[in-house]
């Protein structure tokens, strides 16, 4: 299974430290660290993902779980009323985030802040973050918004102001389990439900009009 980039440089320095203790003959603690690299390497995993063929079907950036889907009158990225959709991701999820759908970069907002359980609401306005506001081909907006967690405490992004980003591709992660926010179109047609499972680049959470 392929392993997700940003997760190289701790693998190999559990590999390295796996052996040292191996080589000095620390061998209980070799053999316990050995079992931590197995887990690291199997937290970054990166597996491929099937993307859906909906043109109009905005998929999952995240592996997790919905815990919330609300009307908004606003937001802090969009005017105007909107859809909200958050997905928790515990640390036996995939970590790798995916572009929701296709569009362009307009900016990228990053926001210093707390570190909050993920699965409280209050997260999203509390916790560090980093907003990618996109505008689709037909002139809608939306966000994908990384929030760190409580053990999360690094988000990776890949993606700059003005890239042309397409739905389905890999775009970063957040390390060690977090929380991903979306803010979607006012007239967004929501096609999953609160406690539904999602998997990145493949569960459609809803519809573009």
């Amino acid at each position: 299974m392929p392993v997700a980039q940003p997760g190289l440089i701790f693998i190999a320095i559990a590999i390295l430290f796996t052996g040292m203790l191996f080589y000095f003959g620390w061998t209980g603690f070799a053999w316990i660290s050995l079992a931590l690299t197995g887990f690291i390497t199997w937290f970054f995993r990166d597996p491929d993902r099937d993307i859906p063929k909906d043109e109009k079907g905005l998929i999952s950036p995240a592996d997790g779980k919905v815990i919330v889907i609300e009307k908004q009158s606003g937001c802090e990225y969009l005017t105007g009323p909107c859809t909200k959709v958050s997905i928790f991701m515990n640390v036996f999820n995939v970590h790798v985030n995916r572009i929701p759908f296709d569009g362009t970069v307009q900016k990228i907002q990053y926001t210093p802040g707390k570190f909050i359980n993920a699965s409280f609401d209050k997260a999203s306005v509390h916790n560090e973050r980093n907003a990618l506001i996109v505008r689709t081909p037909g002139g809608a907006e939306y966000v994908v918004v990384q929030i760190a967690g409580l053990i999360a405490r690094r988000i990776v992004n890949c993606v700059k102001e003005r890239e042309k980003i397409t739905k389905g591709d890999r775009y970063g992660m957040i390390r060690f389990g977090s929380r991903l926010d979306l803010y979607l179109p006012d007239d967004f047609d929501v096609a999953v439900h609160v406690g539904e499972k999602t998997k990145a680049g493949s569960t459609i959470i809803g519809y573009m009009k």
